[in-house]
């Protein structure tokens, strides 16, 4: 490399042909791929999570949750169909906010997109290894073998080149999208939502979640609290769908095709995520819970599945019963094994991305010299999310661990992606009202206010976060990735950039909105 520049407190490269020839992707994606890559990325969460939000919202909390959840939803992905065709660089949302921001605000949103892609994966493997351990009775101790196998597996199909991954992608959403089909359909004949879904309300003296046993309660039984507390729930209708730019240098036509990818995916989670809230509440339910002084009782309804590991699972058991457990096990994991694949294929593109930028190590975006997929970022992601969860198992035991990873590791997952969500609506924003020459192909009918609204809406859910105990400590995680991400950058990082696409178009631009 040669010739450095400057741009403020950075130094660039310039590159020889050799750099990049080593860093090549291959376009094939179309809207049907990049459709299914989305609703891939999010898929998981109709099978769980979502469902916490019962305990603290009810029903009625939980669905205008929800309906507040799209709206931010909608602002986003409105805002990156339009920013990702104007800025069609496989960088992403550290694409968008290099060109509004500056390198230092691209780095910024970067580490947020960064935790959440190399800990969601990671997180999900541990559900579908919780679910193989009780399919095959396997001991619990046998639990990192299925995550290594896991990551084995998945890491490889995505370094076997884009076309496999891409393949394997749409298989796996056609398949997960089938199964929860088949779960509305047979659903309909115990459908009870009177019943089962109005069946919280609230204790007089503590406030606390209390079952109704003949349903018809309150439709707010925690007022308008409840909605709010609900939010972080609600997100994962919807986590993830905004990894699709970075596809965009392996879309066959960016500019064409990724707005359409976009917005299919999120009106496909829409109908999906709207018809889980309906349907999975409403029919008799029930499980079996301790509480803390040791007493079981059996619950029903939403009241159970807020409290639940497996709502779809338990779903199916109140349908078929039982005797189909090991069975409906496998199909349940279908929806994990498509977002653990589809994020693995995220986190690969976001670690290339800043490293061929050399805001991570350059060698991280070296790809392979055949199938030119960045097989380094891949096993490099894998392995740093591997081993945070082996850290975790071994150092914390068994039950613990679990606890851990379920929520801390979960929680700074969705808390790096509020964090990515604020700075990508402030980046739409910033670009209009700074950068209003860039070419864009495809235009937000939301525009400023629906970036506003992503920015508030985040906002807001990021304080309800910090209020529950459980996050804050997922907080502090993130505090942590974010201070060793910047010491490095601030240390070697932005001594050694590069002109990479993403990085010679907003040095481009932004010299040229400074000297208007």
């Amino acid at each position: 490399m040669a010739e450095k520049r400057h741009e403020g407190g950075v130094s660039y490269q310039v590159p020889t042909k050799d750099y990049f020839d080593q860093r090549e992707l291959r376009r094939h994606a179309g809207v049907f791929y990049l459709w299914a890559l989305g609703v891939a990325a999010v898929i998981s969460g109709d099978f769980s999570g979502w469902n916490l939000g019962f305990a603290v919202g009810g029903w009625g909390g939980m669905f205008v949750g929800t309906i507040i959840i799209t709206i931010m939803y909608l602002g986003l992905t409105y805002s990156i169909a339009e920013m990702s065709p104007a800025l069609p660089h496989t960088g992403g949302a550290y694409s968008f906010a290099r060109t509004a921001f500056g390198p230092w605000g691209g780095f910024i949103t970067g580490v947020a997109e960064n935790i959440e892609y190399v800990l969601t994966p990671a997180v999900i493997v541990y559900f579908i290894g919780t679910y193989l351990t009780a399919i095959f009775e396997t001991p619990a101790a046998f639990q990192p073998v299925w995550w290594i196998f896991g990551y084995i597996i998945f890491v490889g199909v995505n370094t076997r080149g884009v076309e496999l991954s891409f393949l394997v992608t749409a298989i796996v959403t056609l398949l997960a999208i089938l199964i929860l089909v088949v779960f509305f359909v047979s659903a309909i004949p115990f459908f009870d939502f009177g019943k089962y879904a109005m069946n919280i309300g609230a204790d007089p003296t503590t406030g606390a979640a209390v079952e109704l046993p003949d349903g018809h309660g309150p439709f707010l039984p925690f007022g308008v609290h409840g909605i709010l507390a609900s939010l972080p729930f609600a997100v994962w209708l919807f986590l993830a769908i905004e990894q699709l730019p970075l596809a965009a240098e392996e879309s066959a036509d960016p500019k064409r095709d990724m707005p359409k990818g976009i917005m299919l995916g999120m009106f496909t989670l829409i109908a999906l995520g709207f018809l889980v809230l309906l349907f999975n509440p409403a029919i008799p339910i029930a499980r079996d819970v301790t509480d803390a002084a040791g007493v079981t009782a059996t619950v029903h309804g939403a009241f159970a599945l807020g409290t639940s590991g497996e709502p779809i699972l338990d779903g199916f058991r109140a349908i078929f019963g039982s005797n189909w457990a090991k069975m409906l096990s496998l199909i349940a994991v279908t929806g994990l094994v498509a977002s653990f694949h589809a994020i693995i294929f995220a986190y690969g593109r976001q670690i290339y991305s800043l490293s061929r930028a050399g805001y991570f190590p350059h060698f991280l975006s070296v790809t392979h010299g055949t199938h030119k997929t960045p097989n380094i970022a891949l096993v490099a992601g894998g392995l740093l999310g591997l081993a945070v969860m082996l850290v975790v198992w071994f150092a914390m035991g068994g039950d613990a661990a679990g606890s851990f990873i379920g929520g801390v590791l979960l929680n700074m997952a969705v808390f790096g992606a509020m964090i990515s969500y604020l700075l990508q609506g402030l980046t739409f924003i910033k670009l209009r009202r700074s950068f209003p020459k860039i070419e864009r192909p495809y235009h937000s009918p939301f525009g400023v206010l629906g970036a506003t609204l992503t920015v508030i809406i985040a906002l807001v859910t990021l304080g309800f976060q910090l209020a529950d105990p459980v996050y804050r400590t997922g907080v502090i995680g993130v505090v942590i990735w974010y201070a060793l991400a910047i010491l490095y950058f601030a240390a070697h990082g932005r001594k050694t950039l590069v002109y990479s696409p993403e990085e010679d178009f907003a040095v481009k631009h932004r010299e040229g909105a400074a000297s208007m």
